[in-house]
């Protein structure tokens, strides 16, 4: 077993299964204030849209409280949804995105987002190339690579692997990789060595996640981490 499965295994192990990405179920009250919950399978274009929000919301910031709020509330206002997105004033949708931050520069990206998936459904995006699709995504402003991976992966179920800042710092302090490599070389690295499942991918990521949060949340970063003793 390569490292990159072993620390799989060993987090797994240690945290469970996480259930990502969190969902508001399908009978869902219009109107109500229902959280998105863990663990519940993706069935529906509304949720794969509440995903792609989310992922775009979750920029710079924490699911919970922040983003987990929003999504309530534009839940509450039925404004997921592209047509609605559109026709929202601004100051209104910045108003009911504004716990997750840069909320004004958010709610431009919405409106971007709701204008690209007007002409490329999420229906059609799920059927398009990998790749194809990832270099459309990075096409929209304000879509970078780790929020465009993190669409394609749980959204759109692609078999990518996402990077983030937590996945740096654990396996740059692990000595796995350079704490300067480039995202790419960091996400060929994870796919090179992990069987192509975007459950695995989800997973993955979200153990990171979860790692890092009890190990990597303080400076120094990473310093009693057990995962230590397995590459020391």
């Amino acid at each position: 077993m390569n490292l990159l499965k072993r620390i799989y295994s060993i987090l797994l192990k240690e945290y469970g299964f996480q259930g990502w990405w969190p969902v508001t179920p399908v009978n869902y009250c219009s109107g109500s204030e229902t959280a998105p919950i863990y663990g519940i399978a993706t069935k529906n274009d509304k949720q794969r849209l509440e995903i792609i929000f989310g992922a775009v919301l979750t920029q710079n910031t924490q699911w919970k409280p922040n983003v987990e709020r929003v999504i309530i509330e534009l839940n509450r206002l039925n404004l997921i949804d592209i047509n609605q997105i559109f026709k929202v004033k601004h100051e209104v949708l910045a108003q009911a995105i504004k716990s997750s931050g840069y909320f004004n520069q958010k709610a431009k990206k919405l409106k971007n987002v709701a204008e690209f998936l007007k002409k490329y459904p999420i229906k059609k995006l799920r059927k398009t190339d990998l790749w194809e699709s990832r270099k459309l995504l990075l096409n929209i402003n304000g879509i970078g690579p780790e929020t465009a991976d993190s669409i394609l992966l749980y959204a759109l179920d692609k078999q990518i692997f996402v990077i983030d800042t937590y996945t740096r710092r654990i396996f740059a302090n692990l000595g796995v990789i350079k704490p300067e490599a480039a995202y790419d070389e960091v996400q060929k690295l994870f796919m090179d060595n992990l069987e192509h499942n975007h459950r695995i991918f989800k997973e993955y990521h979200a153990l990171i996640v979860e790692h890092a949060k009890r190990h990597y949340s303080k400076k120094p970063y990473g310093k009693n981490d057990p995962l230590l003793k397995i590459v020391g």
